[in-house]
């Protein structure tokens, strides 16, 4: 089981770590007590559902818990079943003075405005810890993107791809565009499998339908195409920071050509072992 720690400095950037672990598939806890991570993995080797992946957000919000956190290294150390690594994220104290200004919002360790002492005190509380750290990313003149570009090079293996999501949608424009996607494309170009009798009553789903559909030179050309520009943009969104494009494909009523167009682009990418969803929204 991959087991990581992420701690450091508050208002240095765990919650965007957390946040970049959690869209690679780590299943992941903010502060735990560290007297509770052994029993969690423990939980999660020999439950019916495993979980290979695991990262805690710990720091010195858990008050008087936190020095259990020592000993409980210690024990991931010793464990042949944990590949165990810990992160730590700093940042300057002019950085972190800044950024609690900017939000507003309380030191962990003061109850009034954030001042470089705290931030000394805090420092001198996560000393040790640093000293054990696998890595340590300073985030004083980091932009989100680049954080993430940075554990991409750490933890990713070079295969931020493989965690990249797309999901695929058919819909039809008379029930309204839906809200949640990315990209909106209309495909009511492709001629329509409603006009044709015996292929009215069905759906996209249908063989008949789908191969009404895919037939037409058109469709095939904008299939290629629309796979062509995804899997080209793909790096630039994970760059970005962006681990998921939600792709709306519509027709009138979303029964016939969103339906199988949206279902051979799924095929495409599927085949080809991407991480895909499929959802027809108005059958």
């Amino acid at each position: 089981m991959e087991v990581v720690i992420i701690t450091g400095l508050s208002g240095a950037g765990k919650t965007k770590a957390a946040d970049w672990f959690e869209d690679k598939g780590y299943y992941c806890i903010d502060n735990m007590p560290p007297a509770l991570i052994k029993n969690f993995i423990d939980l999660s080797l020999t439950g019916a559902k495993s979980i290979k992946k695991a990262a805690f957000v710990i720091d010195v919000r858990g008050g008087s818990f936190f020095g259990d956190l020592q000993a409980s290294i210690a024990g991931l150390e010793r464990d042949e079943n944990v590949d165990f690594k810990i992160l730590f994220i700093e940042a300057s104290n002019e950085t972190l003075i800044r950024r609690y200004n900017e939000s507003r919002r309380i030191h962990p360790l003061s109850t009034a405005a954030i001042t470089s002492e705290v931030i000394e005190e805090e420092r001198k509380k996560l000393a040790e810890l640093r000293t054990h750290a696998t890595y340590i990313i300073d985030t004083s003149t980091l932009k989100v993107a680049e954080l993430n570009s940075e554990l991409d090079r750490l933890f990713a293996r070079g295969e931020a791809g493989d965690s990249f999501i797309l999901n695929f949608m058919s819909f039809g424009y008379k029930h309204g565009i839906p809200l949640e996607a990315d990209w909106v494309l209309d495909v009511r170009f492709i001629p329509n499998p409603y006009y044709v009798p015996s292929l009215k009553s069905l759906t996209g789903n249908n063989k008949k339908v789908s191969q009404y559909v895919l037939k037409q030179d058109i469709a095939k050309e904008f299939i290629n195409r629309l796979v062509e520009i995804i899997k080209r943009l793909i790096p630039c969104y994970i760059k970005e920071g962006k681990y998921s494009l939600t792709v709306a494909l519509g027709c009138t009523g979303g029964h016939h050509r969103s339906v199988a167009v949206a279902n051979e682009v799924y095929r495409i990418f599927s085949e080809e072992g991407r991480r895909v969803t499929l959802e027809h929204r108005d059958l």
